[in-house]
């Protein structure tokens, strides 16, 4: 694997991020895979849940429950008394297909944009803090930052090829849609 050497001024100071050797691309593809299972898990078993289980996927509790006094509690309890079908259809399909792209590592940080914005969503709207501010949703949200800095998907990912295509060699600016 090539030498990836990043530098840029942060604070004043120049910094440099070196990613490599064959480790390195490993671990990243790892972080990918993992993440892009366990959406895609949490996905699929919501839909899989519609058709064997007695009590089905629904976010109405959570949206109508969310910790009061956090930013998104007006947006999701509006959407549970309002439009609680629409979260619950798509919290298991963006998760399905976020979790998809990433195991196949194509447009991964468009999804990986995606899956941060739902972890966003989480981690606020879970944001008792009873357990203190670092919890599992932070812990998500940081993955999916990490797999968009990272451009995850040029490791073992499909991404590699789809960036040699015409189209994107057109459109330089949809490589920042790619991994």
């Amino acid at each position: 694997m090539a030498t990836s050497v990043d530098t840029r001024t942060v604070l004043g100071a120049d910094v440099s991020l070196e990613l490599s050797g064959t480790w390195a691309g490993y671990w990243v593809a790892m972080l990918r895979l993992l993440t892009g299972w366990w959406f895609f898990h949490a996905g699929i078993t919501k839909y899989a849940n519609l058709w064997t289980s007695a009590e089905p996927f629904t976010a109405t509790g959570w949206l109508t429950g969310a910790t009061q006094g956090t930013v998104v509690a007006p947006i999701t309890v509006w959407f549970g008394n309002n439009a609680a079908w629409f979260v619950n259809f798509t919290i298991p399909l963006g998760e399905t297909l976020i979790g998809l792209a990433l195991l196949l590592g194509v447009l991964v940080r468009f999804a990986a944009f995606w899956g941060a914005f739902l972890m966003t969503f989480f981690y606020l709207g879970n944001a008792g803090f009873a357990h203190g501010f670092v919890n599992g949703d932070l812990m998500g949200l940081l993955l999916f930052v990490t797999l968009i800095v990272l451009g995850a998907g040029r490791v073992m990912g499909l991404d590699q090829y789809v960036e040699n295509w015409g189209l994107v060699q057109d459109h330089p600016r949809l490589k920042y849609l790619l991994g």
